[in-house]
């Protein structure tokens, strides 16, 4: 990195000077992804100033999701695997054996892998159930599961289905085959008709944070589907997804 001077004459903060430097530097791919930052006391030395003020600046850049900090190893700038999210277009295609996910990783020219992390009968949160228009109490299938993108984890989803659909089909094993489970539900005879998505966006809670190794203060996306088929609701799926590394995209006709 080139020698950069703190203004004395500015308003900003010492600290966030520093931090606008190390900023400019990663958004410009000077520094890259993967790359270890200028030491707590590399910082000192080049800009006169104390160990708690350049440790502040890094801290911003945490904050920021910029970078990691590593224990015992140092700051490094974070990887974050820029994803295009196709919208409805990305369930098209599951009739040529490709789950959502896989077309979304295809169309990114990305390499991904899939964590299971559970899938087996439970009770369901009360507002899924009555998405799923099920009575209170009720047991469906559940599927876990952590997306992971050049081995960066992006996304955290957990599908419920009603036992009815699920129940003896391979939607009950860890891979449901070519389509996902979607693909299962039309062998089953099922016609989708719609997909109803709403999202926001929040803090993560500390499970999702850890799930996702998300530096703190990092906001998520909170998508929940319902998939409709044949007249009736045949999942839910709520996922979390780590905001940076997520462009949504939508066509939506003009009239």
């Amino acid at each position: 990195m080139p020698v950069r001077r703190i203004d004395p004459a500015s308003d900003r903060a010492v600290y966030r000077q520093i931090a606008d430097h190390l900023r400019q530097a990663i958004e410009s791919h000077e520094l890259v992804a993967g790359t270890q930052l200028p030491s707590e006391s590399a910082l000192v030395n080049e800009y006169g100033v104390s160990r708690v003020t350049a440790r502040r600046a890094l801290s911003v850049l945490v904050t920021d999701g910029l970078v990691v900090a590593e224990h015992g190893r140092g700051w490094f700038v974070r990887r974050r695997p820029p994803v295009r999210r196709l919208s409805a277009d990305r369930f098209a295609r599951r009739k040529e054996g490709k789950a959502a996910f896989t077309v979304d990783m295809e169309a990114n020219e990305r390499t991904f892998t899939v964590d299971v992390l559970y899938v087996g009968a439970a009770h369901a949160p009360a507002e899924v159930l009555e998405r799923l228009n099920l009575p209170a109490g009720s047991s469906v299938l559940v599927r876990r599961r952590r997306y992971l993108v050049e081995g960066q984890p992006v996304e955290y989803a957990t599908s419920y289905v009603p036992l009815g659909i699920a129940a003896g089909t391979r939607i009950a094993d860890s891979d449901p085959g070519p389509g996902g489970i979607y693909a299962r539900m039309e062998d089953q005879g099922l016609i989708f008709e719609r997909y109803d998505e709403e999202i926001r966006a929040r803090m993560p809670s500390e499970d999702e944070s850890r799930l996702l190794q998300l530096p703190v203060g990092s906001p998520v996306l909170h998508l929940v589907r319902t998939a409709i088929a044949s007249g009736q609701p045949v999942e839910v799926c709520d996922t979390i997804m780590d905001s940076a590394a997520f462009v949504l995209f939508y066509s939506l006709p003009a009239a």
